[in-house]
């Protein structure tokens, strides 16, 4: 008996989990940059849980149906960060449970261990997911200090806000480059090809 697979065409879903990425970490940044009530948190709550989490699941299972282990592999796991940040800001809103905070620094610290290698496999992508990743390094090393250390927010206010513009441009160049069937706005050519 012969095994027959049938191919099925998946859509990218770069854009997808690339906006996901721009929404939630604009509403992580107003915090953080002093544009909104550091009082109202819960309101993130929805906004991390459905753009960031839910919208880069899905991107990140899409990729694993199209064989794309970098897509895959960063949609997924940023995916899980979100729910647990959403999670964390639920039990340190809505529980009188006692915690330390330091915990979550921690759990930066070892999503900053992923972030790097992230990071260094963006090399053979493309330019703007790069720039991306870089700038993610830097909101988690800036909220890693800011936990642990007591250091301002400001700064990872500031690179979460630059890791949604370039989501936001990377999700539109992704979007209207498939929609053309041709380079409408450059993401730029891999920087590094072993």
């Amino acid at each position: 008996m012969t095994d027959k697979t049938t191919n099925i065409l998946t859509a990218e879903p770069a854009a997808l989990g690339l906006i996901g990425l721009a929404v939630a970490t604009l509403v992580l940044a107003s915090t953080d940059l002093g544009l909104s009530s550091g009082t109202a948190k819960s309101l993130m709550i929805p906004w991390v849980l459905c753009f960031g989490a839910t919208s880069q699941i899905i991107a990140g299972i899409m990729d694993f149906k199209r064989n794309n282990i970098f897509g895959a592999t960063v949609f997924s796991t940023y995916a899980m960060t979100m729910y647990a940040i959403a999670l964390t800001l639920f039990i340190t809103i809505f529980t009188g449970v006692e915690f330390d905070i330091t915990h979550y620094a921690f759990g930066l610290i070892a999503i900053l261990a992923f972030s790097f290698i992230a990071t260094a496999a963006s090399l053979m992508t493309n330019k703007v997911l790069f720039a991306i990743l870089i700038a993610v390094d830097l909101a988690v090393i800036s909220l890693i200090l800011h936990y642990l250390y007591g250091a301002s927010a400001l700064p990872a206010g500031i690179f979460l806000l630059i890791t949604s513009v370039l989501s936001f441009y990377a999700a539109a160049a992704v979007l209207l480059d498939t929609m053309a069937g041709k380079t409408v706005l450059p993401l730029g050519s891999a920087m590094w090809k072993p």
